[in-house]
C-alpha cells in the first residue's frame, strides 16, 4: 500500500490525474447537471455533486496509471531473474 501510495503521489501521475479529471469531469458535470446550470438552479448539494463528479475520473485516472507503472515494474523485476 506504501508502494502504491508513492505512485499515486507522484506529481506526474498527479498531473495527469488531473488534467483527465478537468476534462471528463466538466463534460460529465454539463451532461449531469448542464440543465440546473442553464436554469441558475445550483444548490449547495448541487456543488457537492459537482465535486465528486470531478473526484471520479480523478481516482480512476490514478488507479490506471498507478497500476500500469506497478504492472511495468513486475515485468522488468521478471525479466531480471
Amino acid at each position: 500500500m506504501k508502494v502504491w501510495l508513492g505512485h499515486a503521489r507522484h506529481p506526474r501521475v498527479a498531473w495527469r490525474a488531473t488534467r483527465y479529471a478537468f476534462f471528463v469531469g466538466i463534460i460529465l458535470i454539463l451532461i449531469n447537471h448542464g440543465d440546473q446550470i442553464l436554469r441558475g438552479d445550483i444548490t449547495g448539494v448541487t456543488l457537492i455533486k459537482m465535486g465528486l463528479t470531478l473526484l471520479v475520473p480523478y481516482i480512476v485516472s490514478t488507479c490506471s496509471s498507478v497500476g500500469a507503472i506497478m504492472e511495468c515494474e513486475a515485468i522488468q523485476r521478471q525479466e531480471k531473474s
